[in-house]
C-alpha cells in the first residue's frame, strides 16, 4: 500500500540538541530537559503550550513531566532501542494527525557514558548463539557479506573518512581529528573483521524535537520541516540470530513503500542520514534502499559519493554515529532538520529540500524530511 494519509501532516518546528561527551554531574533527566528547553526555545513556544510527550532512553515520562513542569494529555514512553528514534517521530504524527495533541515534544536522554553502560561481554539477546554485542552480530554479517560479494574492511574505511570529514566541520561532533583510509586499517580490531574506527561512539546527550501542525507552525520562530512519508517493515522471525539476508528484503520493501508515499523519486533526495552504529549497516541500508544494487555497496561508496565536497549523495553531514555520537537516530534527525533549514554553514548541503532518513534494523524503517 502506498498511500500515507499523514503525508505533510505533521512538521518539527524546534529542535534541541545538548553538548556530547561525559557529565557525570547529571543523568538522562537532565541531559533530556536540557534539550527539551533549547527546542522550546527554537519553537518560539512556552512550556505550556506543549500537551503531548514522547521520551527515550529516560525512564519515566511522569517523572520528567514533573521536571518539565509541563501537563500534557498524551504521554508514551518507547523502547530505548536506536530504531526508535523513527518510530517515535511517526508517531508523534499519528497523535498531531488525529487532534490526540497540539505540540509534541519528543525527547532523548542518554548517560550512557557516565552510566558506564556495556553493549556486550554478558548473556543477552544474543547469548545462545554466542554472541554478546551488536558489535558481533553485525562483524559476522559484514564477514558473510565479503564472503558473497568481494566486499573488504577498506569499504568500510571510505565510510568511516567520509563521515569524520563531515565531522571536522561540525563544533558539536566528539570526535573532530581528520582520518584516512589508512588510519582505519590500521586501528584495532574490536571484533574481526570491524576495526574501532568501524563503531560508534558511546556518550551522554540529549536531543529534544517539537511537532505540531502545519496550521499552528505557520507564525512559529523557525520554518518548519515536514514529515512528507514514512514506511517500516519489521523482521522477528530470526531477530536473535545474525541476519543472514542483511535486512534486504525489509529493506526492498520500505523503498517500495517510501517514496510513493512522500510522492518523490529517489532522485529526489539531496543527502541521507543513515543509522551508523557500525560501518557495515551503512553498505546495508544504501544496498536495500536501491541507491546501488545488492553487493555493490562496498564499490558504491569507494570514489568518496557519500563526502559533502564531492556533492553526489551528501550522508550524515553531522558526522553521524561514527564521529559526532552515538545519539541512537535522534542527532541524525535533527540535522536533517537543521540541513532543511540551511543552519549548517561549512557542513551545508546546498539547495537543500529533501532528506531521507533511514534505519537498517529487525525494524527496518526510513522517513522523508522536506522543506
Amino acid at each position: 500500500m502506498s498511500d500515507w494519509s499523514l503525508r505533510d501532516k505533521a512538521c518539527i518546528v524546534g529542535v534541541g540538541t545538548t553538548d556530547y561527551g561525559a557529565f557525570p554531574e547529571t543523568d538522562a533527566y537532565g541531559l533530556g530537559a536540557l534539550a527539551f528547553r533549547h527546542a522550546i526555545e527554537d519553537a518560539g513556544l512556552a512550556y505550556e503550550d506543549i500537551d503531548g510527550l514522547i521520551v527515550n532512553r529516560i525512564p519515566s515520562y511522569e517523572r520528567f513531566a514533573e521536571i518539565a513542569r509541563i501537563n500534557p494529555r498524551y504521554c508514551l514512553l518507547t523502547e530505548s532501542h536506536g530504531r526508535f528514534s523513527g518510530v517515535s517521530l511517526n508517531l508523534a504524527a499519528q497523535a498531531l494527525a488525529t487532534g490526540e495533541a497540539n505540540y509534541v515534544a519528543l525527547v532523548y536522554g542518554n548517560d550512557g557514558r557516565s552510566a558506564a553502560a556495556k553493549y556486550g561481554g554478558r548473556p543477552g539477546l544474543w547469548s545462545p548463539w554466542g554472541f554478546t554485542s551488536p558489535g558481533a552480530t553485525h562483524a559476522m554479517m559484514f564477514r558473510r557479506h565479503m564472503i558473497e560479494f568481494g566486499t573488504t574492511s577498506e569499504d568500510l574505511a571510505h565510510i568511516s573518512v567520509a563521515f569524520r570529514s563531515h565531522a571536522v566541520l561540525n563544533p558539536t561532533a566528539v570526535r573532530r581529528d581528520p582520518i584516512t583510509v589508512a588510519d582505519h586499517q590500521a586501528s584495532r580490531y574490536i571484533c574481526d573483521p570491524l576495526h574501532l574506527l568501524d563503531y560508534c561512539q558511546i556518550n551522554d546527550g540529549g536531543v529534544a524535537w517539537i511537532m505540531t501542525t502545519p496550521d499552528r507552525a505557520k507564525d512559529l520562530a523557525k520554518k518548519p520541516v515536514y514529515l512528507g512519508g514514512y514506511a517500516r517493515q519489521d523482521g522477528f522471525t530470526h531477530a536473535s540470530i545474525p541476519s543472514t539476508d542483511f535486512w534486504y528484503p525489509a529493506l526492498q520493501s520500505v523503498a517500495s513503500e517510501i517514496y510513493p508515499r512522500a510522492g518523490i523519486d529517489r532522485a529526489d533526495v539531496d543527502g541521507l542520514m543513515i543509522y551508523d552504529n557500525f560501518t557495515p549497516t551503512v553498505l546495508f541500508s544504501l544496498e536495500g534502499m536501491g541507491f546501488c544494487g545488492q553487493g555493490e555497496g562496498g564499490a558504491f561508496v569507494r570514489d568518496g559519493r557519500l563526502q559533502l565536497d564531492h556533492g553526489v549523495l551528501p550522508t550524515n553531514t553531522s558526522g553521524g554515529h561514527l564521529s559526532e555520537s552515538y545519539m541512537q537516530g535522534w542527532a541524525l534527525i535533527t540535522e536533517a532538520v537543521r540541513q532543511l533549514r540551511g543552519e549548517c554553514g561549512d557542513r551545508q548541503i546546498p539547495d537543500c529540500e529533501v532528506i531521507q532518513y533511514i534505519c537498517a534494523t529487525n525494524i527496518a524503517l526510513s522517513a522523508i524530511l522536506h522543506n
